[in-house]
């Protein structure tokens, strides 16, 4: 399920971002939706993408997602409609690659945070998924890999 469980430096990353808080049951209609509108913004602008989409989660709790969908860009993006100029952090990370379907993220978050744990790691807020390869790529979902990272303290 998880390769490679590492800890390792990011760097700052220039991205272009829609900011969303909605109910957690609503992702699966929400996303899709706010990617296509992120991709058409950007190729309206002229600009194209330095890298794999992503979500960075502010905030998870029970009932609610607090977190952007976003796409590296190599230079600072004009705000048009919800799309903004945003940054991937800097940050020291525990980094995988998950190999699956979405609807499995779950469980290798899971997998990944007890990793993180027992490997006497402390967590820092926030938490970000990166989108290698899904289905633009592949029918199979078991070639789809998705890129998870948890800043960490210390």
């Amino acid at each position: 399920m998880l390769e490679g469980p590492e800890i390792t430096q990011s760097t700052a990353q220039a991205a272009a971002v829609i900011r969303l808080t909605i109910p957690r049951d609503q992702i699966q209609q929400v996303m899709g939706p706010a990617i296509g509108e992120l991709m058409a913004a950007l190729a309206a602008c002229g600009v194209s993408p330095a890298g794999p989409v992503y979500s960075y989660h502010h905030r998870m709790c029970p009932t609610v997602f607090d977190f952007e969908v976003g796409v590296p860009v190599r230079s600072v993006v004009e705000g048009t409609g919800r799309v903004r100029s945003g940054e991937l952090p800097a940050a020291r990370v525990a980094r995988a690659v998950y190999r699956g379907p979405y609807e499995g993220l779950g469980d290798a978050w899971r997998e990944f945070d007890g990793w993180i744990k027992a490997n006497g790691h402390a967590t820092g807020p926030g938490l970000w998924e990166s989108y290698i390869a899904g289905p633009e790529s592949s029918r199979d979902p078991g070639m789809w890999r998705t890129e998870l990272n948890r800043p960490l303290l210390g």
